[in-house]
């Protein structure tokens, strides 16, 4: 009885949605009229546009009237300050698959919308939107038209997933199959240490095969397409992309040492050895005898110079903090590194207890492809 029920009570929804499709005679309903009037944003309104991932903008309209149309949905639309929306260069449909005389579009949206009508990252420019009310086949244009002037975002429309350092003034050549991945730090933001060869191009791509986009830094650090860098110094570089403010960030990197944090002094430096990698070998370590003890804490302390030519102090610590020794058992993350504040005691490390009077080999690995991370070998006595 109660699979009775529910059949009669389908069928009756299906013949009253049938019946709204449909005029008194049977046949089907072509009503259509125009959006009147455009509520929101209001006529000239300007927006600066956000990266936030939550920014949104709200376009609201006048329902058409019910009488005159029947059921509709909308649609909005976006065109050139001089277009006639006849060939909108952006529609999309309303909120709610576009039952709603609303529509909420992300900031970012917007951007790429922008940059569809011509307005260049980082500028301003005005263009006009309006809603269309459809049923069926018919689509009717609203009475009125906005304009509507946006600043972009100072970022790229799309921004890679990936993104290589490849070219001639580059450590892996202009073998693009070959080409040093960054890592990618947070959304859009990428960067690598590695070094560079004064005078000889290099650029960024967002692959490794085929004929991916080419990206370059100009002189003022401004990330472009299309182009290569050079630098004037060959030296190792931290470089630091950011695809959402289209720019680029170079410090050049001249020292790495092997920081002794109970004689607050570099025992000895570690030499590039290419791609990302710093070594110092059969190096000798022996601990500082306390009252307490003896102490073994370390860290790495790095020398640079930004891109004003201000030399300046970066350390390289703990990623998480230990007040312990390790062990055979230790996991990798225990020499996991990132950079840190520039002080003596903190975000270090402690030697293994046979380091104490040892010869050693200390390898700190900046590279993209795996953690940040450091080893340390014995390979000796004193």
């Amino acid at each position: 009885m109660k699979t009775i029920v529910n059949k009669l009570i389908f069928l009756a929804s299906f013949i009253l949605i049938a019946t709204a499709c449909n005029d008194s005679m049977g046949k089907l309903d072509h009503r259509l009229s125009e959006v009147k009037t455009l509520i929101e944003p209001v006529e000239g309104k300007s927006i600066e546009l956000s990266p936030s991932a939550s920014a949104e903008l709200y376009f609201e309209w006048e329902r058409t009237n019910a009488a005159e149309s029947g059921a509709v949905v909308y649609q909005i639309a976006f065109d050139k300050k001089d277009g006639d929306f006849s060939d909108p260069v952006y529609v999309t449909s309303s909120d709610n698959n576009g039952f709603q005389n609303h529509a909420t579009i992300s900031h970012k949206l917007m951007n790429k919308i922008a940059g569809k009508i011509g307005i260049n990252p980082s500028e301003s420019g005005t263009f006009k939107w309006t809603a269309f009310s459809l049923k069926g086949t018919n689509a009717l244009k609203a009475a009125q038209e906005h304009s509507i002037t946006v600043t972009r975002l100072a970022g790229f429309d799309e921004i890679p997933d990936d993104v290589y350092l490849t070219g001639e003034g580059s450590e892996a050549g202009d073998d693009l199959s070959k080409a040093l991945i960054m890592k990618g730090v947070s959304s859009g933001k990428f960067e690598i240490y590695t070094q560079l060869t004064a005078g000889k191009p290099y650029f960024f791509t967002n692959a490794n095969s085929g004929t991916p986009l080419q990206y370059y830094t100009d002189s003022k650090g401004v990330l472009k397409l299309d182009g290569t860098s050079t630098v004037t110094k060959t030296g190792v570089y931290k470089i630091e992309l950011d695809f959402t403010i289209s720019s680029a960030v170079y410090t050049e990197i001249t020292g790495v040492g092997l920081f002794f944090s109970p004689e607050n002094k570099v025992l000895f430096p570690l030499n590039y050895i290419g791609k990302g990698v710093w070594k110092a070998s059969s190096q000798p370590v022996t601990f500082k005898q306390e009252g307490w003890g003896r102490d073994e804490r370390y860290k790495f302390v790095t020398t640079r110079i930004n891109s004003n030519g201000e030399e300046f102090i970066q350390m390289i610590g703990t990623l998480n903090d230990t007040d312990s020794r390790p062990s055979a058992a230790s996991p990798e993350s225990y020499y996991y590194v990132k950079e840190t504040p520039t002080n003596q005691w903190d975000q270090k490390w402690k030697f293994a207890g046979e380091m104490d009077l040892a010869l050693v080999d200390v390898t700190l690995y900046m590279q993209a492809d795996k953690p940040y991370t450091h080893e340390i070998k014995k390979v000796g006595s004193q």
